[in-house]
């Protein structure tokens, strides 16, 4: 894979992959097909997307219809793992992996925020995707701004910084 690398980016051998045991809940479906043709960012006025569960996880789906926009999960898994450092814009200035939103990362999990339009027997449509078509699901959650925990408080959840 050394041979697609952009000016001054720098790969490490990394080995082979130990992959966490993930469990892929459905298949997220796009208009795009090939990395080049895929948005950097998704929006929330894009292409309408698909995302589908797997039957044994429909019933998870209950009471995500009360949420307009939702974070969701998956695996980018057709990206490469095992650049440091890349050059995103190809002029040959580089910056660390972790400083990117890049696909390209040693565990290659993306998260978008998403507009939820509507679910139809176990089917999410959204909008603001920005991934490819077939990328496996990890996990869907509200938005973080509009949730409010349906578990009792507990002591931390009012804890702010002390002084010194």
């Amino acid at each position: 894979m050394t041979d697609d690398l952009r000016p001054n980016e720098q790969a490490i051998d990394a080995g082979p992959a130990s992959d966490a045991a993930l469990r892929f809940i459905g298949t997220i479906h796009t208009p795009w097909t090939r990395r080049e043709d895929c948005p950097r960012q998704g929006r929330m006025d894009g292409p309408e997307c698909r995302i589908v569960i797997a039957p044994a996880w429909r019933a998870a789906l209950d009471g995500l219809e009360e949420y307009d926009c939702i974070e969701v999960l998956y695996w980018l898994d057709r990206s490469r793992r095992d650049l440091v450092r890349q050059s995103p814009r190809s002029d040959g200035k580089t910056v660390g992996t972790f400083a990117l939103r890049s696909p390209v990362r040693p565990n290659p999990i993306g998260t978008s925020m998403v507009r939820l339009l509507r679910i139809e027997e176990g089917t999410l449509h959204v909008r603001g995707l920005d991934c490819l078509d077939g990328t496996p699901l990890i996990d869907i959650k509200p938005d973080r701004c509009d949730f409010t925990p349906k578990a009792p408080p507990k002591p931390g959840d009012g804890q702010t910084q002390t002084e010194d």
